[in-house]
């Protein structure tokens, strides 16, 4: 019997890198407004190697940026990018379709409900402020909370711990099969994989159940509690 659900939090609940790319794409206009000495996409690029080289959470990816091809900064263009990057961020980050309503049937059906992120504390809270999740969960681990990323499995002992589930009563879904499915699949959990959220292509996910859609999960849990 399932008795809860861990969630990954960016691109399964929230459409992340929807909102990182408007949010970018939307910073390297104004930089090149405010003065920068290079086309959109050439920032827009440059951004995002900041971001692969430092990580997708990396704070000062602009200071970085502009550092790395300048040598120096421009406060001037240092500012139009971060209050268009934060402008964009409130405006563009959003739930996936369904995600309110299954939570809250999840919910009726008295599962707990967690989630499990490699994002650091702070971010992930925000993120759950802004999209209104804040009191779904009755337990949210960070990176901060551990100090090591999916697949380890210490995150996810950490989950089960503060929810009081074994692995074989715990469903975890995720959109990255190398982190969230195999890290939980190792400690015996059931995975669904959302491929509704899937940036990779990834074609085998390795997970017991996938999702086109997170309604689907209500379905899945319904199945194995009536088992």
């Amino acid at each position: 019997m399932i008795k809860a659900i861990i969630f990954d939090l960016d691109n399964t609940l929230v459409d992340f890198m929807r909102m990182k790319e408007a949010s970018v794409r939307l910073a390297a206009e104004a930089m090149v407004d405010a003065g920068l000495p290079m086309s959109v996409e050439e920032v827009y690029k440059g951004i995002f190697k900041v971001y692969d080289k430092y990580g997708i959470e990396f704070q000062n990816v602009f200071d970085k940026f502009l550092e790395e091809t300048f040598g120096s900064i421009d406060y001037r263009v240092l500012a139009a990018g971060i209050v268009a990057y934060r402008k964009a961020k409130e405006a563009n980050l959003v739930l996936y379709p369904h995600v309110r309503y299954t939570l809250m049937e999840l919910l009726k059906r008295g599962l707990t409900l967690a989630v499990v992120s490699d994002a650091p504390r702070l971010q992930a809270w925000t993120r759950l402020a802004q999209v209104g999740l804040l009191h779904f969960f009755k337990v949210v681990v960070t990176f901060d909370d551990t100090g090591e990323r999916k697949p380890s499995p210490a995150p996810f002992r950490f989950a089960l711990e503060k929810l009081g589930t074994q692995p074989s009563e715990t469903l975890m879904v995720g959109d990255w099969p190398e982190r969230d499915i195999t890290g939980a699949a190792k400690l015996g959990m059931m995975t669904a994989f959302a491929r509704y959220g899937d940036t990779f292509g990834t074609v085998k996910s390795g997970a017991d159940y996938e999702l086109n859609d997170i309604i689907e999960l209500l379905d899945i849990v319904d199945r194995l509690n009536e088992s």
